[in-house]
């Protein structure tokens, strides 16, 4: 009973893990870049949805509109105005570039804020009885609300002409704007995409961890870019089979081992990967002319 209740608690916190590690891998696949501000959208879009509901009493379905736009639309202002200009320069001016524009969103969130943690309502309250089992709507929520994301984004990326458009960028974004395609305007989506799912993720994350600080995104973020790096960095698949490979173990481990050693067991299976297989569970090895 108890290992079920575990292994549920797991897949839920991993299939945030893994909305937050979709962003990671588009954009990498994107424009080859570890964009380590991706987990502060999810304060952003924490905060702003305690906002819309705390302050402005808006609905919560109104509320979370205004969120997922508000963070797909700092997503595409961070890429114009960080990323872009940057494009062409040694991958360690973005990922210093990435890091400053983390440091900066933390430290202006405090300066909003103050550092003083924002109690969130849990918006979906309640429990579903199944036999003598209860499981609250939320960690239902969070699963199916992550299955269908995840089946609607492997269309878009197969199907549509904008998902086409993204994996021909992801081959070869000259080649790509010989044939026609807006680079730019691609670039742009995939941010916005990401950063909206980031957006899902935190109003998800929020509801079962009411807490919202500035610094909230730090780990969170980075425990979904080790979900990202296990499954396969650049993988639709890899980064939800990492999420919940990473949520799980760490569920078990703070219920069978201990709370403190859940983040070394997290690391540690990065670790063991990074080890036995670089690319990741279903990424694929490539090698780069220099």
């Amino acid at each position: 009973m108890t290992l079920v209740y575990q292994i549920l608690n797991g897949v839920q916190i991993g299939a945030i893990y893994a909305l937050v590690a979709l962003g990671y891998s588009m954009v990498y696949g994107i424009v080859k870049l570890i964009n380590f501000a991706h987990g502060d959208i999810i304060m952003i879009g924490s905060y702003c949805m305690w906002f819309m509901i705390s302050r402005l009493s808006l609905s919560v379905p109104l509320s979370a509109l205004v969120t997922i736009t508000v963070c797909a639309l700092t997503g595409i202002l961070i890429e114009r105005i960080a990323y872009k200009p940057l494009r062409k320069s040694p991958r360690i001016s973005l990922l210093i570039t990435a890091i400053g524009i983390s440091l900066f969103l933390q430290n202006t969130a405090q300066l909003i804020f103050t550092s003083n943690p924002r109690m969130f309502t849990n918006i979906f309250s309640g429990v579903i009885q199944i036999g003598d089992r209860a499981f609250s709507y939320t960690t239902i929520v969070t699963i199916v609300t992550a299955a269908l994301i995840t089946i609607a984004l492997t269309q878009l990326v197969n199907k549509t002409k904008i998902g086409k458009a993204m994996r021909a960028v992801s081959e070869d974004n000259q080649v790509a704007q010989l044939m026609g395609i807006n680079v730019n305007n691609t670039i742009s989506f995939t941010f916005s995409l990401g950063s909206g799912l980031a957006a899902i993720a935190a109003i998800l994350y929020i509801s079962s961890y009411s807490r919202i600080q500035p610094t909230m995104g730090s780990m969170l973020g980075l425990k979904a870019f080790v979900a990202a790096v296990v499954g396969g960095i650049g993988s639709i698949p890899g980064a939800v089979i990492g999420g919940l490979i990473i949520g799980i173990a760490e569920s078990l481990t703070k219920g069978y081992i201990s709370s403190q050693l859940a983040d070394a067991v997290v690391f540690g299976i990065l670790i063991l990967v990074l080890l036995l297989k670089p690319s990741g569970l279903l990424g694929i090895k490539y090698t780069e002319k220099v």
